[in-house]
């Protein structure tokens, strides 16, 4: 509560100090701190996790940096310390220094942003990106070339956030805070924002959340007509067509849900 104290009045000051910065970045490193965490059922962003991160940049400079014969210029380091965690991650794939992978993570060539949390046994797929701040669960599926958006400011806005289970098929797109519920199969190609309605089609009459796939939801890409003063166009939607199976074999409940619903990984 100090650290988190100090940050918010040095964010207010407009002011710099390098050790409670330092000391809040490597906290989110670790996973001791979080930019988002459950409590009560609900999520709740600590903004003063995200301030730190703001500041950090502000804080650093670019400089050349040389890691396993790539060179790059950048103000953030990059991870160095999977074996230490049990993380395996295939070259060329990068996390940033202040993001946080738990152990059973495998990263292909892919990309995790600084302020993102990545839980345990997590595949994030060749060419899928984990945004700034986003916040994984464990046992989740980033399938190839998978997109989700990072939200660093403004700092009480809310991360993206795929819970538990998920399952994410190729080249699906996830930002601006939108939240995709325990086990949800998400069909490739989706693209899910806070503007995007999201509308359950199983029963008698449609029902449309916005920024929230409910949790076990098989979704689909879809359209639906919107008139216009030059005419009628097609704008994208996201389409509930089933429910997973509760079972408690995550891979059987996956794989039977997939065959079922004809989703391509």
């Amino acid at each position: 509560m100090e650290l988190a104290r100090r940050i918010e009045e040095l964010w207010d000051a407009g002011e710099l100090d390098s050790e409670p910065i330092e000391e809040a970045v490597a906290l989110l490193d670790r996973g001791e701190a979080r930019v988002a965490e459950r409590r009560d059922g609900e999520w709740t962003v600590n903004e003063w996790a995200k301030k730190a991160i703001l500041l950090y940049f502000r804080l650093r400079k670019v400089a050349p940096m040389d890691v396993g014969g790539l060179h790059f210029l950048d103000k953030i380091p990059v991870k160095s310390d999977y074996a230490e965690h049990g993380v395996r991650v295939v070259p060329p794939g990068v996390a940033r220094y202040g993001s946080f992978l738990s152990e059973g993570v495998i990263l292909m060539p892919g990309f995790v942003n600084i302020g993102a949390w990545v839980g345990p046994r997590t595949m994030v797929d060749t060419w899928a990106t984990v945004g700034s701040c986003a916040q994984i669960g464990a046992d989740v599926h980033l399938s190839g070339g998978v997109g989700i958006g990072g939200v660093l400011e403004p700092p009480q806005a809310r991360p993206v956030i795929v819970e538990d289970g998920a399952f994410l098929g190729s080249r699906v797109v996830v930002v601006e805070g939108v939240v995709v519920g325990e086990r949800a199969v998400i069909a490739p190609n989706v693209v899910l924002s806070a503007s995007i309605p999201i509308i359950d089609v199983t029963g008698a009459k449609p029902v449309e959340h916005r920024g929230y796939v409910p949790p076990g939801s098989v979704v689909l890409p879809g359209t639906r007509p919107k008139e216009y003063p030059a005419g009628r166009y097609q704008l994208p939607c996201a389409l509930i067509v089933g429910e997973r199976s509760a079972s408690t074999d995550l891979k059987t409940s996956l794989n039977d849900v997939l065959r079922e619903f004809e989703i391509a990984t």
